[in-house]
């Protein structure tokens, strides 16, 4: 059985288990409270720390290692600036969409006062007395300020995760700048911590059947089947933010930026879109991703190479727009009201950290779960959402590749390398001609 299946499964079990002790028993039985207390809690627990133990070193590696990635930036800055450019772009603009959607729908309050106060006495015990001590996240020159931390490993232990990202961007720029031996040893030693908390991730997602059937339990035991309409309405935000993001920013992108027709690029890229729909992988489906823009597409080879694999790490629209959802949902299950300038701050967390997120099916949550705690958002409300993730993720994770694919065609342009007219007219069998001229000048062998 697939994992994303037994999760599924775990989520079934658990949900109708608990909504069954729920009105059978009640909420405050003693048999629930001690299932909760003795099975369903510490499953859950044991499954959520698994996921913060590895958030400040995931957020550290990747975001190193995607900055170390580009290269010599002094050799090839006109086009790495480019890219980057075109990635942040790109991500914002599906993570703004989110965040208007999420705050005209507002999901998370259709929760009535007394569910919301028995997840916070569930979930934070004194979360409440934090948000009445307006103690979230601030937006001001403070904010900017903080940004640079005095003490990257002060951060880390703090869950400082605005001090980490850009102590990683700092140190993966510095990567590229030093003696290329050196810095290849480097990069080295960040795709093997990269590689190692990736795994670390894998092996705790497989208990994740169990520790979301216990924190499903633990929600559903204790409020019935009362959350199940603003989670299906929260399900629908998502899905439709993305449908949006498709159909009108990058078509948009496609038609007037590219000059392709839109419906004609995404079939010529639809089997990059099936790969990563079925994978939920941004890294699983990057060889097909290479293989459709260079056979389908025409994208010189050259630029293939250089922004897909970037892209599988940097380029993740549909992440930015899901965490930036569902920040804003789950603050507003658990009360928590954020003015504008604090929605700025949760919108460029969303970018920052969907570049950071792993490229493997569910590499966002534990990132996510930090982002919550800067908010004074109980981190282990989590389970609220992570029942239904697997879609999610299926849906981002397509968005994410397609945004890969406008990007390689979009610099393959910019650079005078590529057109409309370099689209192969046979595709999608193996046997289209693509045109390799002009090609990228080699100056380098390497």
């Amino acid at each position: 059985m697939k994992l994303h299946t037994k999760i599924l499964l775990g989520l079934v079990v658990g949900a109708t288990l608990g909504a069954l002790c729920n009105v059978a028993l009640g909420g405050e039985h003693s048999v629930v409270t001690s299932l909760n207390h003795y099975v369903a809690g510490p499953a859950g627990q044991i499954f959520l720390r698994l996921l913060f133990m590895v958030v400040m070193p995931l957020v550290f590696a990747s975001v190193a290692l995607g900055v170390a990635g580009i290269g010599d930036v002094r050799r090839v800055g006109k086009m790495a600036g480019r890219t980057l450019a075109y990635f942040l772009g790109t991500t914002a603009l599906a993570a703004s969409m989110g965040l208007l959607l999420v705050g005209i729908v507002r999901p998370g309050s259709r929760i009535t006062p007394e569910v919301r106060e028995g997840l916070l006495s569930t979930y934070a015990g004194d979360a409440t007395a934090k948000i009445d001590a307006a103690q979230t996240t601030s937006f001001g020159i403070d904010t900017f300020v903080g940004i640079v931390t005095r003490n990257p490993l002060r951060s880390a232990v703090e869950g400082d995760m605005l001090g980490v990202i850009f102590f990683a961007l700092i140190f993966g720029a510095a990567v590229t700048l030093i003696r290329r031996e050196r810095g290849e040893t480097m990069i080295a030693f960040l795709q093997a911590l990269n590689d190692t908390v990736t795994k670390i991730v894998e092996v705790s997602m497989r208990i994740a059947p169990y520790g979301v059937a216990g924190l499903i339990f633990g929600v559903t035991s204790r409020f019935g089947f009362v959350l199940l309409e603003p989670l299906g309405i929260y399900v629908a935000t998502v899905l439709g933010a993305l449908a949006l993001h498709v159909a009108v920013t990058m078509s948009l992108i496609i038609a007037f930026v590219i000059g392709v027709r839109p419906l004609d690029f995404f079939s010529r890229i639809r089997a990059s879109i099936v790969t990563a729909f079925s994978t939920s992988s941004s890294a699983a489906t990057l060889p097909t991703n290479i293989e459709v823009s260079e056979r389908d597409l025409g994208v010189p080879p050259k630029v293939a190479g250089f922004v897909l694999p970037l892209g599988a790490t940097m380029c993740m629209n549909g992440t930015s727009l899901f965490e930036g959802i569902t920040v804003i949902f789950l603050c507003q299950v658990f009360g928590v009201d954020l003015d504008l300038g604090q929605q700025i701050v949760v919108m460029v967390l969303s970018v920052i950290t969907a570049i950071g997120a792993a490229a493997v099916p569910g590499g966002s949550i534990p990132l996510l779960v930090g982002i919550l705690a800067m908010f004074d958002v109980p981190p282990e409300g989590i389970a609220v959402v992570l029942g239904v993730d697997r879609i999610l993720d299926m849906a981002r994770t397509s968005v994410n590749v397609i945004g890969d694919h406008t990007a390689a065609a979009f610099i393959a342009r910019s650079e005078g390398l590529w057109s409309a007219a370099s689209m192969p007219v046979e595709y999608g069998d193996g046997h289209g001609k693509v045109d390799e001229s002009p090609s990228w000048p080699e100056k380098d062998p390497k």
